[in-house]
């Protein structure tokens, strides 16, 4: 797109935040309103169009806008809008809601950020939406995974009034809304800026080909990373921002500009990137990088990209006249020693031979504590990742057992506990089944969602524990995919994650049966015994599986052993 087509600055903001006045009428009204008390996902969707970043919405989408959004990406108006802004409900607030009502949207501390006026509440087809907005309906795409098992039933659609942006401690000089980052930009002298939005640390591959764009579009930088959701296991945002700033100061003075962006990120690819160029462009950018996986669940892992390479830049290209911004793509840049600089992968001379370092090797050289090369990353950098991501010898870890009652789980739990306190380099705690109903989950009952809460729960404390480098050992049962993907996901951020599977078949669990369960359960007694009135849902990702049907206790203990010691979570076994 020519410069000149470049509407400086964006288009018209939304600013959906309401006179002093008005929040002060508000507020006294809230005693007598309904309340609907949001996600931390659902608040990043509130601030972004509180603040404007989401320009032309007024608030959270009616049936009709969204239909039109799945099917056409476009509002009704036929602006281009690529994915649906609603919000989730569950259904006993869904069955008590009425249209034209006014309801408290409040943050997880019960403050309130706005008050929604109802326009109607509706069941969306949750298949179609996985479909069309991440292409697939599988629940392997985090994403999907989401908008399956964690988001409301219901859809709740209408106005928003904003009283207050969600209140954040942190990095609050970073923060700028797009009104303030337009109006530095406009006070700087930054007609032309290029928006590069990551959810990554940044190292110098990065800082060449953020150079390298505003060279071509004669353009100053936005570095804008996301601080909301993104995948699960990237790193917290305290350690990437960290990272940013120790970056941002080895760029030319005067270049560069760090703001963070309160997204909540549905890697949903191509549709991802056109959302993250409209907002951006509401932000007062002229110019969005695009990556060849952008917006990619699995990029930089060991699983295949899910979308296409350069599937986002084609549809960015599509539709970048119509949004006013354009796009700036590049393919991966490597370092060539010969030249001592980074270059475009498909620009390098035959004669050279050009070094890089993905994400995932990246994270193993931090992991085993083996050596960063000077050309990878500024020195800053690689100390901040090596605060986040200790060797593995010293992070904390969650050993998670899975199988039926009477496979040996408490057993060899218990076995693993007694040598983890010999070895006595970390503290360790023991989360059994038994133990944590009584203690954490006594009001629960068996049904597949308590079960499904009480597992979850079980992963929130191991979660915490691997957090401050312990060791958490889990032996419930466990019987649900959904729960102990969720768990893996949840605990894999903060360290180790290792699912032990104790895959002995049912009859021999029976036979054991210390506890009476399968006799009573059998008897018509008790209800709710998996195995035999519930079912028992195999792991698909299990890191050890053992049958334990002629090993010993202290046998299969090894055994979990061996597989941490090959993962370099512990020393001599």
């Amino acid at each position: 797109m020519p410069h000149q087509l470049i509407p400086p600055h964006g288009g018209r903001l939304h600013n959906l935040l309401v006179s002093p006045e008005r929040a002060d009428l508000l507020r006294r009204a809230s005693v007598d309103l309904p309340s609907i008390d949001l996600t931390r996902r659902q608040e990043c969707d509130l601030e972004l169009l509180l603040n404007g970043a989401f320009s032309p919405l007024t608030g959270f989408m009616d049936q009709e806008t969204y239909d039109s959004v799945l099917d056409t990406m476009r509002l009704p108006d036929g602006t281009v809008w690529p994915v649906p802004i609603t919000l989730d409900i569950q259904e006993k607030p869904a069955k008590s809601l009425r249209p034209e009502q006014q309801v408290a949207l409040r943050d997880q501390e019960g403050f309130m950020l706005a008050v929604l006026t109802v326009d109607e509440i509706w069941r969306p087809d949750k298949k179609k939406e996985a479909r069309k907005v991440y292409t697939t309906d599988e629940t392997s795409h985090p994403g999907v995974a989401h908008l399956f098992e964690q988001a409301g039933p219901y859809y709740v659609s209408g106005r928003v009034e904003g009283i207050h942006l969600p209140i954040h401690f942190d990095y609050k000089t970073l923060r700028l809304t797009p009104s303030e980052t337009r109006a530095y930009f406009k006070k700087a002298g930054w007609k032309r800026v290029v928006a590069f939005q990551t959810r990554r640390p940044l190292h110098n591959a990065h800082k060449a080909l953020t150079l390298l764009a505003a060279n071509k579009a004669r353009a100053n930088i936005l570095l804008h990373p996301v601080v909301g959701s993104t995948s699960p296991g990237d790193i917290d945002h305290y350690a990437r921002v960290r990272c940013y700033q120790a970056i941002a100061g080895t760029y030319p003075q005067g270049s560069i500009f760090l703001n963070l962006l309160p997204s909540a990120m549905r890697m949903a690819g191509p549709r991802e990137a056109l959302l993250q160029a409209i907002i951006n462009k509401n932000y007062g950018c002229t110019h969005f990088i695009v990556t060849p996986n952008h917006a990619d669940p699995f990029t930089n892992t060991k699983r295949p990209a899910y979308y296409p390479r350069f599937s986002a830049l084609e549809l960015l290209e599509r539709f970048e006249k119509e949004i006013g911004i354009a796009t700036v793509s590049f393919s991966r840049m490597v370092y060539v020693e010969e030249k001592a600089q980074f270059l475009v992968e498909d620009e390098c001379p035959p004669e050279v031979a050009p070094k890089q370092l993905t994400a995932t090797e990246l994270r193993r050289r931090l992991e085993y504590g083996l050596e960063i090369p000077d050309w990878f990353s500024p020195p800053e950098v690689v100390s901040e990742l090596r605060r986040a991501y200790p060797a593995r010898s010293r992070q904390g870890f969650t050993v998670f057992f899975t199988g039926f009652s009477g496979s040996g789980k408490s057993t060899v739990a218990k076995i693993l506990l007694t040598r983890f306190l010999e070895m006595g380099d970390r503290p360790v705690t023991l989360l059994d089944g038994d133990i944590v109903r009584r203690h954490l989950s006594s009001e629960l009952g068996f049904s597949r969602k308590d079960r499904h809460i009480n597992v979850v729960r079980i992963g929130f404390v191991a979660s915490e524990i691997t957090k401050n480098r312990g060791i958490a050992i889990c032996a419930p049962i466990a019987p649900y995919e959904q729960s102990r993907r969720q768990n893996r996901e949840m605990i894999s951020r903060y360290g180790g994650y290792i699912e032990v599977y104790l895959s002995t078949p049912l009859e021999v669990c029976m036979k054991r049966d210390r506890k009476g369960l399968y006799a009573k359960g059998l008897a018509g007694k008790i209800k709710g015994v998996t195995g035999v009135d519930d079912p028992y849902e195999e792991p698909i990702n299990a890191d050890v599986v053992i049958d334990t049907t002629d090993a010993e206790p202290e046998e299969v203990a090894q055994e979990v052993l061996f597989c941490l010691k090959s993962k370099g979570y512990v020393g001599k076994v």
